[in-house]
């Protein structure tokens, strides 16, 4: 039954939301579906967050490696839920109370938010800029004529998003201005990159459907591992 009725679950709420799609008066059933759906999220976002408190404190207790980190992922969790369940230094509050808006202009949420969350996004970008260089450097290498084919189109964008190539083919004729670095870099962007984007897409798309469709129908049951039948 611990699994039975998961299944059973799933196969109602799934099969409603895809005919819905194809029957416009069950619409009205989906959106009773995924308000439901909202409410399970909000004690999701509990159980996260136990869980989030109960690692990093064990952690910080038993002096597992990196405990330090955990220590500052505590405070920044305290802090910013402190800063959104009582609004403090919202403006808003003077007027609506708790009903503020977090991301009012002078809240104190938004402007911690704002003060720690784009640093950190910044420095994390940059530093994959230099592991993304370096996977680069190993990985376009003409060992065979896919990865020349590779090494050449990715040689031609970075070029073409440059002054130096810009200038290299800008004495080319108005006839063969195809050819200039700068419109092959585009072509390449909007054309061939365009085209393999789609089928990557497309291919996640079925994958999507597929396992979508093993769920629904209670042949994928690896989520409900550990439940009897």
């Amino acid at each position: 039954m611990k699994r039975t009725i998961p299944i059973l679950i799933t196969f109602i709420t799934g099969g409603i939301i895809v005919l819905a799609e194809f029957i416009p008066p069950w619409a009205i059933l989906r959106e009773h579906v995924l308000i439901y759906f909202q409410i399970i999220a909000v004690f999701a976002f509990f159980l996260g967050g136990g869980s989030l408190l109960k690692i990093n404190c064990q952690k910080v207790v038993r002096k597992r490696e990196d405990w330090q980190f955990a220590i500052v992922t505590l405070v920044g969790f305290f802090i910013m839920l402190a800063l959104g369940l009582f609004k403090m230094g919202n403006p808003e509050m003077v007027d609506l109370g708790f009903a503020a808006d977090l991301n009012a202009s002078g809240s104190w949420f938004k402007n911690v938010f704002d003060a720690v969350k784009a640093p950190l996004s910044a420095s994390m970008y940059s530093l994959l800029a230099f592991f993304i260089a370096s996977a680069s450097y190993r990985a376009f290498r003409a060992k065979n004529s896919d990865a020349t084919v590779l090494l050449v189109s990715a040689f031609i964008i970075l070029l073409g998003q440059t002054f130096v190539g810009v200038v290299s083919t800008g004495w080319m004729p108005e006839w063969m201005s195809f050819f200039k670095v700068e419109n092959l870099s585009l072509w390449l962007l909007a054309k061939a990159n365009l085209a393999g984007q789609r089928a990557i897409l497309i291919g996640i798309a079925l994958g999507i459907i597929s396992m979508s469709l093993r769920v629904i129908l209670g042949i994928e049951r690896t989520h409900l591992s550990g439940g009897d039948e």
